[in-house]
């Protein structure tokens, strides 16, 4: 059995990754560390019901009904818990033509959401169809690089948001793709879209230094990753300083584990997407030392079965 300074020890090598993984943690004193799992998705787009039998893939798989009792589940079993979205909630199904978001806001806030960004096909009923449904949404909607001053949407979708939970300081904000040549010009209108690498740097930096942050968390409609130089979930864990975890969407990539990419500072950023359709549930856990200033974490991907 490990006692405190042994795990902490192992904190500051880095094997409590392994560890965690092959050592119950109920072994250690509940005071030697804190636990926060972050659970996500993408790229829902109006799946409320599993994939039909007939489907050629998946079939019976997925379904809002099934991934919240998954989430229950984990809640049930963890303290601290925090739940994201990256992202093209809706368009896809019948669900979306009929209800234009609404039911899919609704049963998200059901499940107990924290944040989401927003995809490019939330803009496929216009600045005007986002606003309509926000209303349903029992969570906020975070983006930091499409600036809204000039339209509809003034003051009601923020750049960032921090979150507290058990005792653990989480600074998130949002990134979205570039909506040119993506979204008929007037369904974003006056939307001007700035640089989200820059943002990003900016973002990370007010986290860090104006709020404390303990983790600070990307939630990125970019595109995990492309073959030229089109900003991507990679490009922004590679070029940034401060950001822990890119949390992603948008090019519906499923991912068996994370990524761990080199930052500029030399540590690693974890990356993960979870394909689309509401197959699958991202989690991460992190741990932290008590006083907070290491981490580790673990991962899982989780079917929607």
């Amino acid at each position: 059995m490990q006692n405190r300074r042994e795990f902490l020890k192992l904190l500051g090598t880095g094997a409590v990754g392994a560890l965690a993984l092959s050592t119950p943690l109920s072994v250690f004193a509940a005071d030697d560390f804190k636990q926060l799992t972050i659970l996500h998705t993408n790229d829902f787009h109006s799946h409320i019901d599993p994939f039909g039998n007939d489907a050629p893939r998946n079939a019976g798989e997925g379904g809002m009904a099934k991934r919240a009792a998954l989430i229950k589940k984990i809640r049930s079993e963890s303290r601290h818990v925090l739940l994201f979205d990256a992202g093209d909630i809706y368009q896809g199904t019948p669900y979306f033509n009929y209800f234009k978001g609404q039911l899919e806001f609704e049963l998200m806030t059901m499940m107990g959401y924290d944040a989401a960004t927003i995809g490019n096909h939330e803009f496929d009923n216009a600045l005007e169809g986002i606003k309509s449904q926000l209303k349903f949404a029992g969570f906020p909607f975070i983006n930091s690089n499409y600036d809204f001053s000039d339209t509809i949407l003034a003051g009601m979708i923020i750049p960032y948001k921090i979150f507290r939970s058990g005792g653990i300081k989480v600074g998130v904000y949002g990134l979205g793709v570039e909506l040119q040549g993506l979204v008929d010009p007037k369904n974003y209108g006056k939307t001007r879209y700035n640089d989200p690498l820059k943002t990003a740097l900016r973002m990370e930096k007010m986290l860090r230094d104006e709020h404390n942050t303990d983790l600070i968390i990307c939630l990125s409609h970019l595109g995990y990753s492309y073959k030229d130089n089109t900003i991507s979930d990679k490009i922004i864990a590679a070029q940034t300083f401060s950001t822990d975890l890119v949390i992603g969407g948008h090019t519906h990539t499923f991912l068996d584990k994370p990524d761990l990419i080199l930052n500029k500072s030399g540590k690693k950023v974890i990356v993960n997407q979870v394909g689309y359709g509401g197959l699958i549930l991202g989690r991460i856990d992190f741990y932290f030392s008590k006083q907070k200033n290491t981490h580790k974490n673990k991962s899982a991907t989780i079917p929607v079965i």
